[in-house]
């Protein structure tokens, strides 16, 4: 089985508790004394997990960077998901789907704080594209700080393709562009949804776009013309939320153009 180096206190302390990981060893450096690494090394040892002591130079070298945070782990790569999995899944629950897809977003850092705040506002699972994309990698799962560990991902080689399977399966495609006439504090968006972030240069694809039903932009008032994607999709992120919660009371009423 492949194996890759995890890095951080959140990410392996994470990965401990999900269980979707082989863990193979532990690594600390001989300097450890950290109360939060400590709560990381019981939880390794309560599992059966070798915990070795090697030199911080030594796990630099493993992890191929510098900001281990005096802790590594050799665990099996991420455990991806398929997207009929997640679709089955989000059926099974009999929730309100709520879905990320990101179009060829190639920042590992833009990646992992998407997937921390969209962890935090409730989102089933993340869809990223397989070509020209930021893969689900340790320094993503650093970025995310651990919530990578978490969440369902799945890679897929064509967006469109899987935006019309979700199509299919009763969810609804919100894409964000900033120069979209409708606000995204203007739109519905307590039904079942998928919101599509685009690229950090050029956002979402042409032929994506004309996927989705709806193209949302936040309002900017200030002197700089633009969020950055995961600003954009935290903001967005959080609408739903809001919009969810105080739907469940009755508050909110929008028009979808279709009977509920």
């Amino acid at each position: 089985m492949k194996t890759e180096i995890l890095f951080g206190i959140h990410p392996v302390y994470e990965a401990l508790k999900a269980g979707r990981r082989i863990f193979y060893d532990l690594y600390i450096t001989k300097d450890t004394t950290s109360r939060r690494l400590k709560r990381t090394i019981t939880l390794a040892e309560m599992k059966k997990i070798p915990v070795k002591k090697i030199t911080p130079s030594k796990l630099k070298m493993l992890s191929g960077t510098d900001t281990t945070q005096r802790i590594g782990a050799k665990v099996s790569r991420y455990p991806l998901s398929e997207i009929i999995e997640i679709v089955n899944k989000i059926k099974n629950n009999a929730g309100n789907p709520f879905l990320l897809l990101l179009d060829n977003v190639v920042d590992p850092h833009n990646l992992g704080a998407l997937i921390r705040t969209g962890t935090c506002a409730g989102i089933d699972a993340v869809i990223i594209t397989r070509d020209r994309s930021a893969p689900p990698t340790p320094a993503v799962s650093k970025s995310s700080a651990g919530a990578l560990e978490h969440v369902d991902l799945a890679l897929v080689t064509n967006m469109v393709n899987t935006i019309r399977f979700l199509k299919q399966n009763g969810l609804w495609i919100i894409g964000m562009d900033q120069n979209a006439k409708r606000s995204a504090f203007e739109t519905d968006l307590s039904c079942p949804v998928a919101i599509v972030i685009g690229g950090e240069e050029k956002g979402i694809r042409p032929l994506v776009k004309r996927q989705c039903d709806y193209l949302v932009s936040i309002p900017l008032f200030g002197k700089v013309d633009s969020l950055n994607a995961s600003v954009a999709g935290g903001v967005t992120m959080y609408e739903v939320f809001r919009q969810r919660n105080i739907n469940a009371e009755g508050d909110v009423s929008m028009d979808w153009g279709y009977e509920t």
